[in-house]
């Protein structure tokens, strides 16, 4: 029995569930030498197919600094305090994309800041993108788009892997990694992964770490059933986290300061675990039809504070979703059924003020999928869902690809997300400023403030071609997201507050990329994009572009690899330019003359880049540098000689902030 439908049983790749009617998915499958970023044509949506390959191009220390090398998505930093990068897609924030392991919600709610750093790089397998909406069998939450992490699969994982990381500013890393095939149907997998930042760094001399200090260990145990004989198929995993920052003013001693006006200080605990299983069948003798199940159930406490401003929340999770799939008559019709159930119960205090709260929700949906076998295929799917909190709603989800001549694909999606705000576990930045928040309603039913409901909708075009004698690739897009509500954090109408509303008038995102492929001479790959975004809300002060978003962005990356020579060994090297232009700053004008900045930031770019010797096919070494050119944001804080002042803001963030990092590292594969 073919193993990929093992995975299309249970979902285990994003463009899976969104590309029904493949039996065969051997065009997917990311081969070594092909280009590490994978465009497949046989699926409907607008999917990016990122290998282990291309994770291996940077530093790739965890999920949230592996996009650095992609253009698909965009890579912020939030704000000078808790350390972290944000993830955007289509000029959205990563609470509007659906984060997924697996195809399990994963990095939602109180993980929402810091769950994708939660995510070691040297335990994924893969990551698939997908721009606009996805399937409805993944969810309703989906606003502009999904990235799915595959994890390293027990089966194919080498008996023992090292990796060890160490950079400038006293980063270090160690992965350790054991994999056992206990019987013919059975196999195992141990992560160890554990991180520190030892030494405070202040390169702007602001008097505050550039970077928290602390450290992180991460456990994870997968086992991996799989019988072609009995067509059963089986993951359990299970995993367990620790992680602690310290951040604040180089001088804040938490023993002493805490609670305090000394110094200003900050300090995150956070405790997680997770299990989850999947268990799939494929009838004998019919390979086309299957049945599913996953489930997950994890608990997430996070126990910190901010100067003098504590927060504290715990997320206890399950999810349930069991589908069915097979044809109609012939494999041109497939379609897909299930039911999905999931709780959240929240524990939350901010302050003094109970913000607990309970989301249980459960629905049903069904797919179907029309493939001529040539070149058109559709997938229209709905799903109907009640919440304990927003009631019974719908969610139409539309999907087409045509192939009009060899090697192009158009594709059409069109979508509706809805989801409830976490305002205060989103938006932690901002619990570090001397802002007051200011929230709409009373305290209730989801802070008050209405489920946010938006409309996607896009078109996509990609061309592969032959150019210098090699293959070479031409794509773009341009989406359309229109709220219907919308969760308003306003920090543009007044300096001194952070005001939360629904949202009053109009709110909108317009993303536009173009990209190409191409290998001008042998062994060189050059990836070139340009993003034009045009984001407009109404806010209580008028109508604005929103805030720390940069309007116009560039990228190239360039890779280069040699031939193995006579004992194995080869070269990698590896560079990457991202520029930004000018991004609204948020209003400081109500402040002092010396704590102002100006409406927009300046352009800025950076670059990173990494070397890589191969001493043969086990062993690795590789050094790298990013933000080459040192380039630094003036006044990373607001009010820093005073904050616990009325014009402390570590949040007014546009670029990087600790200036050049240079790191080297060594892998180890044991077989």
């Amino acid at each position: 029995m073919n193993k990929p439908h093992y995975f299309l049983v249970l979902g285990f790749v994003l463009f899976h569930q969104s590309g029904r009617g493949q039996t065969q998915l051997n065009e997917v499958k990311i081969d070594p030498n092909q280009r590490s970023i994978q465009k497949p044509l046989n699926v409907t949506t607008n999917t990016s197919v990122v290998s282990r390959k291309e994770l291996l191009k940077a530093a790739c220390c965890n999920l949230a600094e592996s996009f650095e090398t992609n253009p698909a998505v965009d890579v912020n930093y939030p704000d000078a305090v808790s350390g972290t990068r944000q993830i955007k897609l289509l000029g959205l924030s990563s609470p509007y994309i659906l984060n997924s392991e697996e195809n399990i919600p994963s990095v939602r709610g109180a993980s929402q800041v810091y769950g994708m750093s939660f995510v070691p790089g040297s335990w994924i397998e893969s990551i698939q993108i997908t721009k606009g909406m996805g399937s409805v069998v993944n969810g309703y939450e989906s606003i502009s788009g999904q990235i799915n992490t595959e994890l390293i699969k027990p089966k194919q994982d080498i008996p023992f892997y090292v990796n060890m990381y160490a950079a400038n500013d006293t980063r270090s890393e160690l992965n350790l990694q054991w994999s056992q095939v206990v019987s013919t149907n059975w196999a195992t997998s141990l992560y160890v992964h554990s991180n520190a930042r030892f030494t405070r760094f202040d390169m702007n001399g602001d008097g505050f770490m550039d970077s928290p200090v602390g450290r992180q260990i991460n456990v994870m145990n997968r086992w991996h059933y799989e019988n072609p004989k009995t067509g059963w198929v089986a993951f359990m995993t299970v995993k367990a986290l620790r992680d602690q920052k310290l951040a604040g003013q180089m001088d804040f001693d938490p023993s002493k300061d805490r609670g305090t006006t000394n110094y200003w200080g900050s300090e995150t605990q956070t405790n997680r675990m997770e299990w989850s299983q999947k268990l799939g069948y494929i009838f004998k003798g019919r390979p086309f039809q299957s049945v599913g199940i996953q489930t997950n159930l994890s608990s997430h406490e996070q126990d910190s504070y901010f100067g003098l401003q504590t927060y504290y929340i715990r997320q206890r999770s399950g999810f349930l979703n069991g589908v069915f799939q097979s044809i109609l008559g012939s494999i041109k019709h497939h379609y897909t059924v299930g039911l999905q159930a999931n709780f959240d119960q929240y524990t939350e205090w901010l302050g003094a003020t109970d913000w607990s709260r309970s989301d249980n929700g459960a629905g049903v949906y069904a797919e179907y999928t029309f493939n001529n076998q040539d070149n058109l295929m559709l997938s229209v799917g709905i799903r109907s869902d009640y919440h304990n909190r927003m009631g019974g709603f719908i969610t139409p989800r539309f999907h087409l690809r045509y192939i009009p001549w060899k090697g192009a694909a158009l594709r059409y999606s069109l979508g509706r997300g809805q989801r409830l705000a976490n305002v205060f576990a989103e938006n932690q930045g901002y619990l570090a400023s001397s802002r007051q928040w200011q929230l709409e309603a009373a305290k209730g039913s989801t802070y008050g403030l209405n489920p946010e409901k938006a409309w996607n909708t896009g078109v996509s075009f990609s061309q592969q071609f032959i150019l210098f004698g090699r293959k070479a690739e031409l794509s773009t897009d341009v989406y359309y997201t229109r709220f219907l509500n919308q969760v308003v954090v306003d920090v543009l109408s007044d300096a001194r507050k952070v005001e939360v509303y629904n949202l009053k008038g109009q709110s909108y995102a317009v993303s536009f990329q173009v990209e190409a492929t191409v290998s001008p001479i042998r062994n060189t790959n050059v990836r070139m994009a340009y993003k034009k975004y045009a984001l407009s809300t109404d806010y209580l002060a008028g109508t604005f572009q929103q805030p720390l978003q940069a309007q116009d962005r560039y990228f190239v990356n360039v890779e280069w690899h040699s031939t193995a020579n006579s004992v194995g060994g080869s070269w990698r090297a590896d560079a990457t330019w991202n520029a930004l232009g000018p991004q609204r700053l948020p209003s400081t004008q109500q402040n002092p003359a010396n704590e102002q900045l100006p409406s927009f930031s300046p352009s800025f770019s950076v670059v990173n880049a990494q070397i890589t010797k191969l001493f043969s096919k086990k062993t690795e070494l590789y050094a790298g540098i990013e933000n080459a050119f040192n380039y630094q944001q003036d006044k990373a804080i607001v009010g820093s000689s005073q904050p616990f002042g009325p014009y402390f803001d570590p949040t007014l963030v546009y670029g990087p902030l600790f200036g050049r990092m240079t790191y080297i590292g060594f892998r180890q594969k044991f077989y």
